[in-house]
């Protein structure tokens, strides 16, 4: 079952349901994106340098069998890498056994120091994150425009990145408007203000942790399991769906078999099912009490989001 598509601003179209890979261990991500292409019928696999597995899920398509130019991929520049885009995006580029990305994303709007203690989260002698608080953003996209003039990516875009800085730092000096923002919505934080803002500038936004992250509240909540009960399908469909029918691209993780065939299935079989009012429903439950950013990095800097307080490593 191939998941329809979604047409970015550039005009590319982008299957609106991927395979996340964040937190996928390297042995077992190889088994599960040679499944989700071969036997599931994904089209659209999500990686990062930073998840420390772009080698095997490069063997996971090669062994799927599925022509490259039929799979849609994303990658993401690390945050030390900003001073150097191109030479970051190649060793992606390496890892995955591609000469191509279908889309590269600045996976967040941070400069940690290059040289640093830590090739991937450098710290500051009191424990805190290294952040090159002095680097302007709009430098690192002028570097994501330049490899997508060079025809190494198709499409360019932003994660984690909110309304604040796009507006302000970003978007006042970009000939190429991001393609897409990445960033954590879900039932808990549907983030509607940004959501609305993003499509309105012609981003489209994408989903990670769509059903939370570990240990997650979400599948126990009463209100996505009556829709799932009232329409017989299971919470984590409802869950998804819910995104899905909101033209949001959505981006489950597993490794399990009959979950990444359960997570696309359940997904677009939800999305037909639920109804306008469903959706109001659904997008009320945050405000009533249940909003929870589950994802926060102890950057020390204010990024703009809602619900989101500043904090600093160790503290």
């Amino acid at each position: 079952m191939a998941a329809p598509t979604i047409k970015l601003n550039n005009g590319l179209e982008i299957p609106v349901i991927g395979l996340g890979t964040w937190q996928s261990k390297p042995e077992e991500v190889t088994n599960a994106v040679e499944y989700a292409l071969k036997e599931a019928g994904y089209r659209h696999i999500d990686c990062a340098w930073a998840y420390d597995n772009e080698k095997e899920v490069g063997e996971g398509i090669r062994r799927s069998g599925i022509p490259r130019s039929e799979i849609f991929v994303t990658s993401k520049l690390w945050c030390t890498h900003h001073h150097r885009v191109e030479e970051a995006l190649d060793e992606t580029l390496a890892n995955l056994g591609t000469d191509y990305l279908d889309l590269y994303l600045v996976h967040w709007p941070i400069h940690l120091n290059p040289n640093g203690n830590h090739p991937k989260f450098p710290t500051r002698p009191d424990g805190s994150r290294d952040v090159l608080t002095d680097w302007p953003i709009r430098d690192t996209w002028a570097q994501m425009e330049a490899v997508l003039a060079k025809g190494k990516v198709r499409a360019i875009g932003v994660s984690n990145f909110s309304e604040r800085i796009l507006e302000r730092d970003l978007l006042p000096h970009a000939t190429v408007v991001p393609a897409v923002n990445q960033v954590e919505l879900h039932l808990y934080n549907p983030q509607l203000g940004l959501v609305e803002y993003l499509k309105r500038k012609g981003i489209v936004p994408q989903a990670y942790s769509p059903l939370g992250s570990t240990g997650s509240p979400l599948l126990q909540d009463e209100t996505a399991g009556a829709l799932a009960q009232q329409y017989g399908l299971s919470t984590a469909d409802v869950l998804l769906g819910y995104l899905v029918a909101k033209d949001i691209v959505t981006l489950p993780k597993s490794v399990t078999p009959a979950r990444i065939k359960s997570n696309l299935e359940g997904a677009l079989a939800a999305a037909k099912k639920l109804t306008k009012e469903d959706i109001t429903k659904l997008d009320g439950v945050a405000a009533s009490g249940k909003q929870n950013r589950l994802i926060q990095p102890p950057w020390g800097v204010d990024l703009g989001f809602d619900n989101w307080p500043v904090r600093v490593q160790g503290q």
